[in-house]
């Protein structure tokens, strides 16, 4: 136990409000600038960063600077504070009060073709032509004219986009990112009309899946979270009373399988039946493009 020190509240005030990125990189860490935050990896896991600000995107979890480093570097309260306010020499700097901003949503421009995108999906990501075609009908993927991105569209129950998903589609350009004012309840989705659901961590995973479960696919209905988030899932839960039967079927690794536990035991507190199902690599994509059969393998196992 650390010894007790009596830190005044402009102090702790202080050490609370140091900004993550500028003290991550005092302690030899390596920071990601995406758009207005950063990102820093525990692991192989995404921190994001705003300011004193960290959401940790597998546990779903955040908290102030204070909290950061009793987390990450396993100090109690005194400690932290002490670590923080000695940070760069006692040059601590500290980042405004966040202000929450409301960019309102809009989706990138169309391109007049979708070369770039039929190329990427159906030649480099294996997808099924029947199966992009009929989200491309639906106006669900299309892509844009500024970066010839590959563009995910949620639309909430009314038919209004409010959520899109970018995809780069250059293969060594692994760029991907939510539009600015994207409802993370209203992710990449499709209703179908059956009791089935089926989550996943990003599109291509969720059309790679179909694509090797055609048969009747369009029944099913299907959720892209574009993270290990549930949001979208109890979204669709709540528009779809129909749906009863949840597959959560998240990447083969200790992140996703983490994930699919905690939301396995949200839906059993709820009565709501569920079942784990795990790609056979390390994602359903890799199934997809690894097997010469995508369409007659078994890829995927109940935990």
């Amino acid at each position: 136990m650390s010894k007790y020190i009596n830190f005044t509240k402009e102090q702790r005030e202080q050490a609370r409000r140091t900004d993550l990125a500028n003290f991550l990189i005092s302690q030899g860490e390596k920071v990601k600038k995406s758009g207005s935050e950063y990102e820093w990896l525990d692991g192989s896991q995404k921190v994001t960063i705003r300011g004193h600000l960290w959401y940790h995107q597998y546990e779903q979890k955040g908290g102030d600077a204070v909290d950061f480093v009793r987390r990450f570097y396993n100090k109690d309260y005194a400690e932290a504070v002490k670590m923080l306010l000695n940070n760069c020499g006692g040059q601590i700097i500290t980042s405004p009060p966040i202000e929450k901003s409301h960019k309102p949503f809009e989706l990138s421009p169309r391109n007049d073709r979708m070369s770039r995108v039929f190329s990427y999906l159906l030649l480099t990501r294996g997808i099924d032509k029947d199966v992009l075609y009929e989200f491309v009908r639906k106006k669900m993927i299309y892509e844009s004219s500024d970066f010839h991105n590959a563009v995910f569209v949620g639309y909430d129950s009314s038919g209004k986009p409010r959520h899109a998903h970018k995809r780069g589609t250059v293969t060594n350009n692994p760029y991907k990112g939510n539009v600015a004012g994207s409802q993370l309840e209203f992710i990449f989705h499709f209703n179908g009309t059956s009791d089935r659901i089926y989550l996943f961590e990003a599109p291509i995973d969720m059309l790679s899946f179909i694509s090797m479960h055609k048969e009747n696919w369009k029944n099913h209905s299907y959720a892209a979270s574009c993270s290990v988030s549930e949001r979208v899932l109890f979204q669709c839960l709540k528009d779809n009373p129909n749906i009863k039967n949840v597959f959560l079927c998240f990447d083969n690794d200790e992140a996703g399988q983490t994930a699919n536990k905690r939301i396995a035991n949200k839906l059993n507190k709820m009565n709501i039946q569920n079942e784990i199902l795990v790609p056979n690599l390390k994602d359903w994509n890799e199934d997809l493009t690894f097997s010469e059969k995508g369409d007659e393998r078994i890829c995927h196992q109940a935990l």
